[in-house]
């Protein structure tokens, strides 16, 4: 896959799955803290939503994807939540009320409020940040291991110029005959 195809699934994984993250987060929390206060029983809801919500957010930071969904996911994170922490500090309310339905607004409060959101899009942030994650992900073929190096055969190297050292046999495994018993995995 080329750089702009894989950045651009990057974008579009970018732009679709932290809302699906963090919706799934704020209701499998809303759901289990609700059930485990009213009726102090688990909630397999909750908890399925929640492992739900944590594979994607493992794809999401995976190196196999291209670092800008991960950078627009901590973006989006790191501001659901700083709100709380703004709310705090200027002490107005920037969030309405009632934003949310009942068990989901329970959920997003519990995570913003005890700054899980904001550690979660720090983290998410510094995941895209690594430089080996914007490369392309092909590489260029290993050199040809059975290429014999020196003038005798034509690629201008000398015996000082050798790539690899000369230490009394091939440089390679593969370049010795089919009876030499120095080869790694010779069978008689």
């Amino acid at each position: 896959m080329s750089n702009g195809a894989r950045h651009a699934l990057g974008v579009v994984a970018g732009l679709l799955l932290p809302p699906l993250i963090a919706a799934g987060l704020s209701f499998g929390v809303g759901e289990f803290t609700t059930r485990s206060r009213i009726a102090f029983e688990l909630s397999w809801l909750g908890l399925a939503v929640i492992a739900v919500s944590a594979i994607l957010l493992a794809f999401l930071v995976g190196s196999r994807l291209s670092p800008v969904a991960s950078l627009l996911g901590g973006l989006m994170f790191t501001a659901l939540g700083v709100l709380p922490v703004l709310e705090m500090v200027t002490r107005q309310r920037l969030l309405p009320n009632q934003w949310l339905p009942d068990v989901v607004g329970i959920g997003y409060q519990t995570l913003a409020y005890s700054c899980l959101l904001l550690f979660l899009g720090i983290t998410v942030l510094v995941a895209s940040l690594f430089p080996s994650r914007w490369r392309a992900t092909h590489r260029p073929p290993p050199p040809d291991h059975h290429l014999e190096y020196g003038p005798e055969y034509g690629h201008g190297y000398g015996p000082a110029q050798a790539p690899y050292p000369q230490q009394g046999g091939p440089a390679y495994p593969s370049q010795s005959g089919p009876g030499d018993a120095t080869r790694p995995m010779f069978r008689e």
